[in-house]
């Protein structure tokens, strides 16, 4: 019976090698057509994001519109099917991503164990289960572009960070004696340093590329430059920005040696504040992304940290969240966010921003 199964997959591959799948955001026409703007689109409002769609897994790939279906191809994939089983391959709870230079997608899951690979390119999803040789994933939570093409991946449980080649070959640069729970990642490609969030430590430790590990920024407290359980890192224009979670805050710590603090946020109930920041990211226009993940929105700020608009809300519908994690961006400015809980990376467009005014 193996051996059936094995001669049907290969007339599969056989058969749909000459012509790739191709990517959808919105493959099952969630939206119908109608795009939702944030704000709504009206007469006071300028909108500001588009909803883009969806990545869950595999069924973002699709065969290209108009192309005629291989009759004896789906017969084969129906076979192969009762033999196999029909699990497709998806999203679990993913929890934060990249885009790197060849456009694929990059997703941590923590559920799932692994990193998941969305290429358009190609047409595929590749789904990376090993940091190093047969030593498996954990639960992989921060990813950050890395130097010639590859990704670093902060492993929790595992209490280290590896360096994976675009083939998803793993290298361990940070080892568990150095880390409590690595969280998020930036690199500094300028000075080739990494920086880490130990969030059990309440501390960002800097690494080089050897695993050496060069100086510590902060230490437990509510000061400015302190920490408590932080998260999700960023870096933009020479300054590292910090999801300084329990605290309730977002820090953006100057890297000029100084280690000045400039803090945005504060604690409260009201929209636009903050109870359990995650994901942050900035634009290409300088806009602060931060997801609040306890009440289920994107929030924007501005480059002088004020308050523009909230993106989401508490469901499943198109454009809404489940407990989100983390937020990216991509050169285009496509913002991506890990709805962790729906098991799902919803995607916006930045439209442009001009001038805010009172909107």
């Amino acid at each position: 019976m193996r051996f059936i199964v094995t001669v049907l997959f290969a007339l599969l591959l056989a058969g749909c090698a000459s012509e790739p799948l191709v990517m959808r955001f919105d493959p099952g026409q969630v939206t119908a057509g109608k795009k939702i703007y944030f704000p709504p689109l009206s007469d006071e409002e300028v909108p500001r994001y588009v909803y883009v769609g969806e990545l869950t897994g595999e069924q973002n790939f699709v065969e290209r519109e108009g192309k005629k279906k291989n009759v004896i191809i789906e017969a084969l994939k129906w076979i192969a099917g009762l033999f196999e089983g029909q699990d497709a391959v998806v999203l679990q709870r993913p929890l934060s991503g990249v885009v790197d230079e060849n456009g694929r997608i990059l997703v941590t899951d923590v559920s799932r164990s692994a990193v998941f690979v969305f290429d358009p390119a190609n047409g595929r999803l590749d789904v990376w289960e090993f940091a190093k040789g047969f030593r498996r994933f954990a639960s992989p939570t921060g990813i950050a572009l890395g130097p010639a093409g590859s990704v670093f991946v902060a492993d929790s449980d595992l209490k280290q960070v590896y360096s994976l080649d675009p083939l998803g070959n793993g290298t361990l640069v940070v080892d568990s004696g150095l880390l409590e729970r690595p969280t998020g990642l930036a690199w500094d490609e300028k000075e080739g340093l990494l920086y880490v969030s130990d969030t059990q430590a309440h501390q960002i430790k800097v690494f080089d590329m050897t695993g050496r590990q060069v100086r510590t920024i902060g230490k437990r407290g509510e000061g400015a430059g302190e920490f408590n359980f932080p998260t999700f890192l960023s870096l933009s224009r020479d300054r590292l920005v910090v999801s300084d979670t329990m605290n309730a805050r977002v820090q953006l710590i100057s890297l000029d040696g100084s280690d000045r603090s400039e803090i945005v946020g504060e604690r409260g109930t009201m929209m636009g504040n903050l109870v359990r920041p995650k994901g942050v990211a900035i634009d290409s226009e300088d806009n602060l992304y931060v997801i609040e993940s306890y009440y289920d929105h994107l929030l924007v700020f501005d480059d002088q940290a004020r308050f523009l608009l909230p993106i989401g809300g508490t469901g499943k519908a198109a454009g809404n969240f489940y407990l989100p994690g983390g937020v990216w961006i991509d050169k285009g400015n496509r913002v991506f966010v890990a709805d962790t809980f729906n098991g799902r990376i919803t995607v916006f467009q930045f439209l442009g921003g001009g001038d805010h005014g009172g909107n």
